[in-house]
């Protein structure tokens, strides 16, 4: 029954303008609406989950998340199976201290992702299926970032703290200390990192500026690192559509050529599972796969209405 209480809201929200969107927000089996991302944040309590309708929400510096949710949207794709648009963030995330363990998924977003700019430590922010200006990092005390299946559009700056990023199409980091790249198409820019394991990337620029770091199996124009694999000929002979715009038009599955690297190399190599990255992939938001609306009401003066409610994630 939440299930399909939370899909009618969405779908409604699809079809409403934006000041008449409602924004569901959702703990346990108490669900309570919101006209505003803002309004959202300051009623979530600790383990909420925001459900964002399509369409676009405003949110300002002055709000602040401090409690750990979970801000789930539709897609951040015009072009996704079961999603009736795409669901905009306009202005910065900030993460402050309470904020541990904060997801994002499913959502477009204009600015940046800021995490521990009250200056406190924020650990385990995770990210997944959206596409994103860019995430800043206060410093080192904020540990266990991870971003999976996202497009970030601008460098990563890390100031020395550590982050798993798997399966992204991605511009570069500076200052990452610690932790994994794994698997990622960095269209633009490079890897700056430090103590960190880099391992079945694809470099399209630049080679990363990397110390102490493990390296090995990774695609780039020259080689570098254990075990390179180096490419001859550009990038569209590489990759069915490659874009250096960071846009989900592109298309990063490897053509006849080097199609023996995808099972390892790039964001369709590697582990298997909700890791790797898939077009399709929708965040776990209930939408209505099929509705049946009948023309008059019953007698009793009531539309008998059958809806069936479906998990988009995959």
């Amino acid at each position: 029954m939440k299930k399909k209480l939370i899909a009618m809201l969405l779908l409604m929200g699809a079809v409403l303008p934006a000041a008449a969107q409602q924004i569901a927000v959702v703990y346990g089996s108490t669900l309570k609406t919101c006209n505003t991302l803002a309004e959202a944040v300051k009623n979530a309590t600790d383990g909420c989950t925001i459900y964002l309708p399509a369409g676009g929400f405003q949110i300002a510096d002055t709000v602040r998340i401090k409690n750990r949710v979970s801000i789930i949207g539709l897609t951040h794709k015009t072009k996704s199976k079961n999603a009736d648009g795409i669901t905009t963030i306009s202005g910065d995330l900030y993460f402050d201290q309470g904020s541990d363990g904060s997801v994002v998924m499913g959502c477009f977003i204009s600015g940046y992702v800021r995490i521990g700019y009250d200056g406190n430590a924020v650990h385990n922010i995770f990210m997944r299926y959206c596409n994103l200006n860019g995430i800043l990092v206060k410093g080192p005390q904020c540990t266990g970032t991870t971003v999976n299946q996202c497009y970030v559009r601008n460098t990563c700056s890390f100031n020395n703290a550590p982050a798993t990023m798997t399966h992204n199409v991605m511009n570069g980091t500076s200052n990452l200390n610690g932790g994994i790249v794994s698997n990622n198409i960095v269209v633009a820019g490079s890897i700056g990192a430090s103590n960190t394991t880099i391992i079945n990337n694809v470099f399209m620029e630049s080679n990363p500026n990397a110390s102490n770091c493990p390296t090995c199996n990774n695609m780039s124009k020259g080689s570098w690192g254990d075990d390179p694999i180096p490419i001859s000929g550009e990038w569209n002979t590489v990759f069915v559509k490659p874009d250096f715009g960071i846009s989900s038009n592109s298309d990063f599955h490897f053509t006849t050529d080097y199609a023996k690297y995808e099972s390892s190399i790039g964001i369709y190599g590697g582990k298997n599972g909700t890791i790797n990255f898939h077009e399709d992939a929708l965040p776990p938001v209930p939408y209505v796969r099929m509705k049946t609306v009948p023309e008059t009401t019953n007698f009793n003066g009531m539309l008998d209405v059958n809806l069936t409610v479906m998990d988009g994630s995959k």
